[in-house]
């Protein structure tokens, strides 16, 4: 990567879809594929893929294409994989405990180490063998718990103020699920997951298949 250089969120949001295909290449025991024959498998030009990768130093060699499992650890290395990220999940209720199960089955780069929730039966037990407190332990549990990601799965009308105490705990990430747009400080990075609005999109291009 150039020194200073700014990479668009669209260049950034790509590298994942690269390092699925990669994933799936190695697994095949695929040793090396040109830009042209990933462009065929994710659907980005041969173009896109060369000037997306050359903003981190390209990594191919004309005429060979790039090796499969060089190419796969160069981009992991780019996302910051390959080290373990601490999680907590405000919400426990089924979307948060879905989560919870995906992380776990997910990669060793994650995990959840603890699960937070207002109601009064649910506090004390374990999902997938991660405990669940009182969300009004967040505070003084993120003091004592240096946390990197903060995942919030509570109703619109809470995920403010949970946002504000995952931030004020030092948590580095956001990943949003509640049906809101939050505040947050911008040196803190916000992931926002919309299911709805995925949802919309969908039926949208059912109903104008001209469009696809």
């Amino acid at each position: 990567m150039k020194q200073n250089e700014k990479i668009s969120t669209a260049v950034i949001r790509r590298l994942p879809r690269y390092l699925r295909a990669l994933e799936d290449l190695e697994n095949s025991n695929t040793e090396r594929i040109s830009s042209g024959e990933l462009s065929k498998l994710i659907g980005y030009t041969a173009s896109q893929i060369r000037q997306d990768l050359n903003h981190f130093g390209g990594f191919g060699q004309q005429g060979y294409g790039y090796n499969v499992k060089d190419l796969k650890a160069e981009i992991e290395k780019i996302l910051g994989l390959g080290t373990r990220y601490r999680m907590v999940i405000v919400g426990s209720g089924r979307l948060g405990q879905a989560i919870n199960s995906f992380i776990r089955s997910y990669s060793d780069d994650f995990c959840v180490t603890s699960l937070f929730d207002v109601k009064e039966d649910l506090i004390g037990k374990e999902k997938s063998g991660v405990l669940i407190r009182s969300v009004d332990s967040l505070t003084e549990y993120l003091k004592d718990n240096p946390t990197d990601i903060g995942v919030i799965t509570v109703t619109k009308e809470n995920a403010q103020s949970v946002c504000d105490k995952l931030v004020a705990g030092g948590v580095r990430g956001i990943w949003n699920f509640a049906p809101t747009d939050l505040d947050c400080r911008a040196d803190i990075p916000m992931e926002n997951v919309h299911l709805s609005d995925n949802l919309h999109s969908l039926v949208y291009y059912i109903n104008h298949p001209e469009q696809i």
